[in-house]
């Protein structure tokens, strides 16, 4: 099959532009047909990208499958995957269709919903996909606004304040790299990414408003992305967007935001942060691993006080996000394995986890933690699946949590021992937070007369589940599928980190002397 990427990224919108020109009305036949054609694109997408994981070939580090062509204005059309971006493929067409699923009770504008979420699977596909510097800020950017609309519409009651500081904070921080891809275009006269990668921008330090810029140009591009990708996983300090958003977005758009959306600023690193400016990473990493660590400390214990269920998820995500940029940053084969894996496994867990709130959302329509309790009384298999993935998100062993968890702390134990001391304080606090989660809400006596109806899940609720528990434990207990995929592209990316860094130093060495 010829054209694959291309095939697999453009599916999604060719479902919503059948929704948007064929499908009329908005009775409950309308609706049940839209639900219907985004499930079957989705499947379909799903379909096609496995052709794309068949054909990878994990030994060659270069871009596969790569499909070129010539645009608007001579811009380049490209596209390609290699070990660290063909996951996050593969996690977003395997995720999209129980997000599709988990919509089946949306009762206004279905149509347009669907519609929304199709878009935005061809969106976040291209930002995985892209190896053009134009393609990639198009589909990075372009991803808001499909979202904003999911809030800013579908959301809850502050929807629309949610829905605006998702955009500011987003849109505000890719400005910045706007700024710098034009610099690197003026640098190296081209926007193609494998060129950019092999491509030496300027180390040279210089002085600038009498502060000395060690690593020169690279580390000013370095920042100018960091600005960017650090709001999207998101970092502290700039993550107080992430839990206004979680808490007013739907269910499916809160499993998508936590699952993939976040996903693109680790990826960002990946791609951008450590090839193309490894001087500026140098330079900077430190930072990035204090901030790391204050993240995880910090954030796991505002979740301990939150009274909202989503919100409490929210900040487990930004402390599981503070381990992946840790362990990109300790630039060593252990810790961006782990930082790789975290990302995919927290798709499934995270995910799962805001579907387990919008399960029980849909019945209460409330996220009180305090209107819950005794729960397995009424709903035993429930309970079972949210014990399950809450012990994932703990990083029980047997479950993919503890993979990534465990290999991002070895590498970043190599780096900095004090580091790995205080985030490694993370685990036990995420077991405190999660586990007090599950006792308020599933445990206990049944008291209240409102919780004393309430109903199991259904056959759909556990279907949706279902392959979640799998992917939870299959990569819990043989992770090879993943770091199979992504060693002998990260083996590579490190090697050509740590030969740029080690001309640097032995420059600088020389100029010394």
């Amino acid at each position: 099959m010829g054209n694959l990427l291309t095939l697999t990224t453009f599916i999604p919108l060719v479902g919503a532009a059948i929704l948007a020109l064929f499908l009329r009305g908005d009775d409950e036949p309308a609706q049940r047909n839209a639900k219907w054609v985004a499930l079957a694109t989705t499947v379909a997408t799903f379909i096609v990208s496995l052709f794309i994981y068949g054909q990878f070939d994990p030994s060659n580090t270069d871009f596969q499958m790569v499909e070129e062509a010539e645009w608007l204005l001579g811009l380049q059309y490209k596209m390609g995957v290699d070990g660290i971006s063909v996951l996050f493929v593969m996690l977003t067409t395997f995720l999209m269709p129980l997000v599709i699923a988990a919509c089946w009770d949306v009762k206004t504008r279905v149509k347009e919903y669907m519609i929304a979420f199709l878009i935005l699977e061809t969106l976040m596909l291209g930002v995985f996909m892209a190896l053009d510097l134009v393609l990639f800020y198009l589909f990075f950017e372009a991803g808001l606004i499909p979202m904003f609309l999911i809030i800013g519409i579908w959301g809850g009651v502050n929807r629309i304040y949610a829905s605006f500081k998702f955009f500011l904070y987003t849109f505000l921080g890719s400005v910045l790299m706007l700024v710098a891809m034009v610099a690197m275009f003026t640098d190296a006269g081209t926007t193609d990414i494998p060129t950019l990668m092999n491509h030496e921008f300027g180390s040279q330090s210089f002085s600038l408003l009498g502060i000395q810029i060690i690593g020169g140009a690279q580390t000013l591009m370095w920042i100018a992305f960091f600005a960017s990708f650090a709001v999207k996983m998101p970092m502290w300090p700039v993550h107080t967007w992430l839990p206004d958003a979680h808490v007013q977005a739907p269910t499916a758009g809160s499993v998508v935001l936590a699952a993939i959306l976040l996903k693109m600023g680790g990826y960002g690193f990946l791609r951008f942060s450590l090839p193309m400016f490894p001087v500026g990473s140098e330079v900077m990493g430190p930072l990035v691993l204090w901030l790391s660590v204050i993240a995880i400390v910090y954030t796991s214990l505002v979740a301990l006080v939150q009274e909202d269920m989503k919100k409490l998820i929210a900040y487990s995500s930004v402390a599981h996000m503070g381990y992946v940029t840790m362990g990109i940053f300790a630039v060593n084969q252990q810790g961006i394995d782990g930082a790789i894996f975290q990302m995919i496994s927290h798709g499934f867990i995270s995910g799962a986890l805001f579907l387990c709130v919008g399960v029980i959302y849909d019945r209460m329509h409330t996220r009180e933690i305090d209107a819950y309790g005794g729960l397995v009384n009424r709903m035993p298999a429930y309970a079972l699946i949210f014990m399950f993935f809450t012990m994932a998100n703990v990083g029980l062993p047997g479950t993919s949590g503890f993979i990534g968890e465990f290999l991002t702390l070895m590498g970043i134990f190599q780096v900095n021992t004090w580091i790995a001391v205080i985030a490694t304080t993370g685990v036990i606090l995420s077991a405190a937070y999660a586990l007090w989660l599950y006792r308020r809400v599933v445990m206990g006596d049944l008291i209240k007369e409102s919780l004393k109806t309430i109903s199991d899940m259904t056959t759909r609720e556990r279907a949706i589940f279902a392959p979640l528990v799998f992917m939870t434990l299959l990569l819990g207990v043989y992770p090879a599928p993943v770091l199979d995929a992504i060693g002998p592209s990260v083996q590579a990316l490190v090697a050509d980190y740590e030969t740029s860094v080690q001309a640097f130093n032995a420059a600088n060495q020389f100029a010394a002397n």
